[in-house]
């Protein structure tokens, strides 16, 4: 039985990000490069010529009507936090993000993402915002040159550190990619189940200080024979069903964290699939965001049907995902704890209180 340590300000942020039975229901709302260019398509202009006003204001509408549905909100500092901070309800937690919107591809060898952070952004100030847990977004490929290795993994150790100073959790996501062609594809489907469980292996080691891992689904339903009459299937398997449930217990087999699935903008349908069979792997639910609202953008600017369209589908696409994560894995009973009565919480100083 585990007996794993944890400080009081990592329990209680974890406590918070979850329901009462342990299972993380969360919404992603920190999206921000992706915004611009989703509004600067349906408005036909520039994505410099999108206010921040419209990005700020679409923010703070989407989180106002879901943010109920949630345990935890994750947004951003430059768009989200400042409009949106009063429309997180009380009991709902905050998770606010570290690194700055898309990648870096300069300076690497080629089709290679370095990460980086929010200008001017750090750890203790998020947490003077009120975050009670920090997410990191890195772009990982296991085969990427040392180099660019060595960047992403510094980067993510800072975190780990930074975090571990101001006593808060530490979210980490990791986000495959492909050298060649695009991650779209049936070749990439092939490559994907590696990608990330060998990346998991990577960023579980205890010198990185992560707490939750929040996962891409490490295989791909729209190359899987089973789903060949869902509107989602891409027209050829790369794998069957028995082979992608392998591959999710595998990814829980390999990671020695309490996970979370992403939603990576695929469709409603299709994350429903992929909540369902991860956390039937021991996934301890979901951090999603486009999967559950990115139709706004077909009524956009019309503000009265983004928000019929916010309170009835939007809804009704996070009770689902809710309810698929009805069976996840309470994040205190994964093996890195072993149950909430195994929990022990890390020894403080004797001048815990003068050194805070």
């Amino acid at each position: 039985m585990a007996t794993t340590a944890i400080s009081s300000g990592k329990l209680r942020g974890i406590m918070k990000l979850a329901d009462a039975s342990g299972r993380f229901k969360m919404m992603a709302i920190d999206q921000r490069g992706s915004m611009v260019t989703a509004l600067a398509d349906v408005l036909s202009i520039e994505k410099t010529d999108v206010k921040y006003d419209d990005v700020a204001s679409l923010k703070t509408l989407i989180t106002r009507i879901l943010a109920p549905n949630a345990t935890a909100i994750l947004t951003d500092p430059i768009y989200g936090h400042p409009y949106s901070i009063t429309e997180i309800p009380r009991d709902v937690a905050l998770l606010l993000a570290y690194e700055e919107s898309g990648y870096v591809s300069e300076g690497v060898a080629e089709n290679e993402r370095l990460s980086n952070p929010i200008e001017n952004w750090t750890i203790a100030k998020a947490q003077r915002a009120g975050a009670d847990a920090i997410k990191l977004l890195a772009y990982y490929h296991p085969d990427a040159s040392e180099a660019t290795l060595k960047h992403q993994q510094a980067f993510v150790k800072h975190v780990g550190d930074e975090c571990e100073k101001q006593d808060i959790p530490f979210l980490l996501e990791l986000v495959s990619y492909a050298f060649e062609g695009t991650t779209k594809s049936l070749e990439f489907a092939k490559q994907k189940p590696d990608l990330v469980i060998r990346s998991v292996q990577e960023f579980t080691d205890p010198s990185y200080k992560v707490d939750i891992l929040k996962l891409e689904f490490p295989a791909d339903l729209k190359y899987t024979d089973e789903y060949k009459d869902s509107a989602f299937y891409a027209g050829a398997s790369a794998y069957d069903l028995s082979e992608v449930n392998d591959i999710c217990e595998k990814l829980d087999g390999t990671s020695t964290l309490p996970w979370v699935i992403l939603s990576a903008g695929v469709d409603i349908e299709e994350f429903i699939e992929n909540v369902k069979l991860a956390t039937a792997a021991g996934a301890s639910g979901f951090l999603c965001g486009r999967a559950i609202w990115k139709k706004v953008f077909e009524y956009y600017p019309d503000i009265s049907a983004v928000t019929e369209f916010l309170e009835n589908e939007a809804t009704a696409n996070f009770h689902n995902s809710n309810e698929a994560a009805g069976i996840a894995l309470p994040w205190f009973e994964h093996r890195q704890f072993g149950g909430a009565e195994n929990i022990q919480l890390a020894k403080q100083s004797e001048n815990w209180v003068q050194d805070y």
